[in-house]
């Protein structure tokens, strides 16, 4: 049987000793293992189960559909990878057994049997309620993190940079502004400037251009980043 493979982490903390190359390498092993031949390979990195808006999810879906398919099966390392919400569950793998496609977990053999849907939509459920809790206590824990002044994102904001700073047993960020005389301070300092004079967003995008000015990832300026 021809095969397609999907491999998702997505940026939680429950992802993190799940590589994209270890669910690759298990789903391979598997396909040679029953003797399925590998057509595609489908990856998405950072893309959360819980919408399906992920571009390697789309493209999957799309050839799916294609008369005939150019596969006859969906391996994934377990049920959570294809899809953490129970409905969009439900409404692709209907969409896809219409097309001849079934999406088999290499870790969870459910079997197609009354007893298999069932047990099937058992770990469905459990895996939308871990996900659907565990973005709560993120959440909690983020608001908890800054009312106490630390930095939760990765990227500080131009003119800054993140100081690590002890929090008990535990290493925080937060955030201090950049050294008076470093570029970025420099060119926040002139924007503001410009700004007071009431030159508008693209003029100064233009004069930062100009002097050879780049933002924090060393792009030109725009309107929309000035402003």
């Amino acid at each position: 049987m021809q095969v397609a493979l999907y491999a998702r982490v997505s940026s939680d903390k429950q992802d993190a000793d799940l590589s994209i190359s270890a669910q690759l390498k298990a789903m391979r092993d598997y396909a040679v293992r029953d003797g399925h031949t590998v057509v595609r390979e489908f990856v998405d990195e950072a893309e959360s189960g819980r919408t399906t808006a992920r571009p390697a999810f789309r493209e999957m879906i799309s050839l799916a559909k294609l008369k005939p398919p150019p596969f006859q099966a969906i391996l994934v390392w377990k049920l959570n990878r294809f899809a953490r919400s129970r409905a969009d569950s439900i409404t692709y793998k209907m969409l896809l057994r219409n097309k001849g496609v079934e999406v088999i977990s290499i870790n969870e053999p459910v079997g197609d049997s009354p007893t298999g849907r069932l047990l099937e939509g058992i770990i469905e459920s459990i895996d939308e309620f871990y996900s659907a809790n565990l973005g709560q206590d993120i959440k909690r824990g983020m608001r908890e993190n800054a009312s106490r002044g630390f930095f939760n994102a990765s990227r500080p904001p131009y003119g800054y940079r993140k100081v690590a700073v002890r929090d008990g047993a535990k290493v925080r960020n937060k955030l201090e502004p950049e050294l008076e005389d470093s570029v970025a301070v420099r060119v926040v300092r002139s924007i503001f400037d410009m700004a007071a004079r009431g030159i508008g967003c693209k003029e100064i995008a233009k004069t930062l251009n100009r002097e050879g000015f780049r933002t924090a990832k060393g792009e030109r300026w725009g309107r929309v980043t000035v402003h």
